[in-house]
C-alpha cells in the first residue's frame, strides 16, 4: 500500500474541434454584433444604413485609393478635349443636384472628381466612395452624345450619394467575419477558401438591387440637367452590342441584363413624368 501523495485528476479541456466551435462563435457573433450595431441616416435620402465610416472618411478613402485605379487602367487619358467634357457633363449635373437639394435645405457633402482613363479595351465606369469618379475611354468613345454621357455619369454619383460603397465596406467586414469563423471551425485552408469564395459571391448578388438604385438616380439627374434620360436606354443598348462578342464587359459584371435594366429606367420615366417629358432636353 503506498501512502505517498497522490495527484488530483487533471480536468480535461475542449477538444480540438470543440475548442474551434467557440473561437468560431465568437467571432461570429462579433462580426454580427458589430454589422448591427452600425446604424446611420443618410443626408440625401434620409434612410437608415448600416456603415461604419462617415463622408469624410469616405472621402479621403476614395482620394487615397484613386491613383491606384487610375494606374491600373493605364493613367489618364492624355485628351484634355475628352476630359473636360467629362468634367462639363459632371459638373452640370452637380449643379443640378445642388439647386435640387437646396430648395430641400439640403446639400451634397462630397466633393467630385472625374476621370477619363486611357484604358482602350476594358468597356466600365465605377465610382468609389466619397466622390471619385471614372469612366474608360473604351466605354467613352462608344458613346455618342452628352446625354448618354450625362446618364452613365448620373448612375455613378447616384453609387456615391447612395453610399453604397460605404454600405458594401460594412458588409465585407461581416461577411468575411463569418467567412473566418468558418475557416477557423474547418480547421485548415481549403475550408478557408471555400467560405471565402461563398463571401464573395454573396457579394457579388448585393451589387444588382445598389445598380437599379444607381439607374434611378441616372434618371433623375439626367433630367434635372436638362438632359433626356432616354439616352440611357441608348447606353444599354451600347452595352448589349458590347456583350455581343462573348466579352461581357466589366461594367456588367455585377449588373442585371441591359434588357432589364431597360425595362426599369422606363418605369422610372414613366413615374417621374406622368405627362410627359419636358421639351427642349439635350439628347
Amino acid at each position: 500500500m503506498s501512502y505517498g501523495r497522490q495527484e488530483p485528476p487533471r480536468r480535461k479541456g475542449p477538444s480540438g474541434w470543440k475548442l474551434r466551435l467557440l473561437i468560431a462563435g465568437g467571432i461570429m457573433a462579433f462580426s454580427v454584433i458589430s454589422y448591427m450595431t452600425q446604424s446611420t441616416t443618410n443626408r440625401i435620402t434620409g434612410e437608415k444604413q448600416r456603415v461604419s465610416i462617415d463622408e469624410k472618411q469616405e472621402m479621403q478613402m476614395g482620394r487615397q485609393a484613386a491613383p491606384q485605379m487610375i494606374a491600373q487602367h493605364g493613367g489618364l487619358h492624355p485628351s484634355k478635349k475628352d476630359q473636360n467634357v467629362v468634367d462639363r457633363v459632371g459638373n452640370r449635373l452637380l449643379n443640378a443636384l445642388q439647386l435640387e437639394l437646396a430648395e430641400k435645405n439640403l446639400a451634397n457633402p462630397y466633393l467630385f472628381d472625374f476621370h477619363l482613363l486611357r484604358d482602350p479595351k476594358v468597356i466600365n465606369a465605377f465610382a468609389l466612395p466619397g466622390g471619385q469618379v471614372f469612366i474608360t475611354y473604351a466605354l467613352y468613345q462608344k458613346l455618342q452624345t452628352e446625354g448618354q454621357l450625362a446618364g452613365v455619369l448620373g448612375h455613378e454619383i447616384g453609387h456615391v450619394l447612395e453610399r453604397h460603397g460605404a454600405e458594401h465596406m460594412a458588409k465585407q467586414g461581416l461577411i468575411q467575419g463569418i467567412a473566418g469563423a468558418a475557416g477557423v471551425f474547418g480547421g485548415d485552408v481549403d475550408s478557408a477558401r471555400l467560405a471565402q469564395m461563398v463571401a464573395n459571391f454573396t457579394m457579388m448578388k448585393y451589387g444588382r438591387d445598389d445598380e437599379l438604385e444607381s439607374d434611378r438616380w441616372s434618371v433623375m439627374l439626367s433630367s434635372m440637367a436638362g438632359y433626356d434620360p432616354r439616352a440611357m436606354l441608348i447606353v444599354m443598348d451600347i452595352l448589349d452590342e458590347a456583350s455581343g462578342g462573348g466579352a461581357t464587359p466589366e461594367i456588367l459584371s455585377t449588373h442585371p441584363k441591359p434588357a432589364n435594366r431597360k425595362k426599369y429606367i422606363e418605369d422610372r420615366i414613366e413615374e417621374f413624368f406622368p405627362d410627359g417629358l419636358p421639351p427642349k432636353l439635350r439628347n
